[in-house]
């Protein structure tokens, strides 16, 4: 789960983060009169939407009248932001941010991570603060630091010393890094958090170290524990089918291919995908039932592909360990009779029952088309959305 720029600062000013003061705004009235409440002389009028990239776009403008913040406000408000991580089809700006403006010296990156390698809190920081740290490793490797925090100590003062001697940072502002990067830790610790990025970390002319922009994203599995970030879920921001996918704990992502696929397990829905492309055509999804996936969970996945006009073919690819056959079966048959068959449908099962999941979709007399392994299975789907769409 993903927060707006707004709503991750404030949860990090819960924890004495420094960051500029600012009001949401959802309508151009709310906008000018948060401007009107910050009191200028500067103002950044700020769209909110799930993707980086805004100032690019041009969703990020500095302005200096309130005039200019209900200019821009009319002018984002229900406009489409088109950044490199929206795609092309952009996102709706619904809510504006309006935030004082910061008089800058310095920018610097700083993120924090789960570090899958170590399984610790990772940090990465860099001098080259409001660009793209993945253009900065690709050009300039060596202008990035990072570290893992060892749990068993926590976040230490030498830490935030290494951070502050990769920053080229002066003393006194070191010292408001050792104050700094401890709070971030804790916040990041305390809410279950699987991202903070920070970008860009800013140091002011009057020698302020400050968070200019927050980016925070959340270990969907620990939601649980944090009702008061649940409580701050866009749906607007999410894909329609993902959102019915969590409905049912199913593991959904959209895609722009062609091509629904339906499979258990994550590491065989990689698979899957990737055979996909190799013979030519895109996925249209991620979606992985799951081991322990019902009749009716079943069901509701293949409507979920079913509900996706971009899918021209479904490939149904279980291997039976944990998860039945039968009960794959048993759920497409069921969603197929309800929803209705208007695409081609190859099926490759294998493992836990698999006789009796073929003879299910045997005797249903859909028109489906089985597989006897996933190259066969993803040969035969291509060929078949190909000739459809001849």
């Amino acid at each position: 789960m993903n927060l707006h720029e707004y709503q991750a600062k404030a949860v990090l000013r819960e924890f004495g983060v420094p960051v500029p003061r600012g009001v949401a705004a959802f309508s151009v009235a709310e906008a000018e009169k948060a401007a009107s409440e910050l009191g200028g002389p500067v103002w950044v009028v700020k769209a909110q939407i799930h993707a980086g990239g805004r100032g690019k776009a041009g969703g990020v403008k500095v302005v200096k009248s309130i005039a200019e913040v209900k200019r821009e406000a009319e002018r984002l408000l229900g406009s489409v932001l088109v950044t490199h991580q929206t795609g092309p089809h952009g996102k709706e700006v619904r809510r504006l941010y309006i935030e004082e403006g910061s008089n800058i010296d310095r920018e610097y990156y700083l993120s924090a991570l789960v570090d899958r390698a170590t399984s610790r809190v990772a940090f990465v920081a860099s001098t080259e603060g409001g660009m793209d740290i993945e253009e900065v490793a690709k050009t300039s490797p060596q202008k990035i630091v990072s570290f893992s925090v060892d749990p068993a100590t926590g976040f230490m003062p030498h830490h935030a010393r290494h951070i502050a001697n990769a920053l080229g940072l002066s003393r006194d502002i070191a010292k408001q890094a050792e104050s700094l990067l401890p709070r971030l830790y804790q916040a990041f610790l305390a809410k279950d958090m699987s991202l903070l990025e920070i970008n860009p970390l800013v140091v002011t002319k009057a020698g302020q170290l400050i968070c200019l922009d927050a980016k925070i994203g959340f270990d969907d599995n620990a939601l649980y524990r944090h009702p008061d970030i649940a409580a701050l879920r866009d749906i607007a921001e999410e894909d329609e089918k993902e959102i019915e996918a969590s409905r049912y704990d199913l593991n959904y992502v959209a895609l722009d291919g062609t091509i629904g696929c339906m499979v258990n397990g994550a590491g065989l829905a990689m698979a899957t995908m990737d055979i996909i492309k190799l013979y030519g055509e895109m996925p249209a999804n991620f979606l992985d039932v799951g081991g322990g996936a019902t009749k009716e969970k079943v069901a509701a996945a293949f409507k979920i592909i079913t509900s996706d006009h971009n899918v021209k073919g479904i490939l149904v690819n279980i291997f039976g360990g944990i998860m039945r056959c039968d009960i794959i079966a048993e759920g497409v048959v069921a969603a197929v009779k309800e929803v209705g068959l208007r695409v081609p449908l190859v099926v490759r099962l294998e493992g836990t029952n698999v006789g009796l999941g073929k003879e299910i979709i045997a005797k249903s007399n859909l028109n489906v088309t089985s597989a006897d392994d996933l190259d066969d299975a993803a040969q035969k789907i291509v060929k078949a959305v190909r000739e459809a769409v001849a």
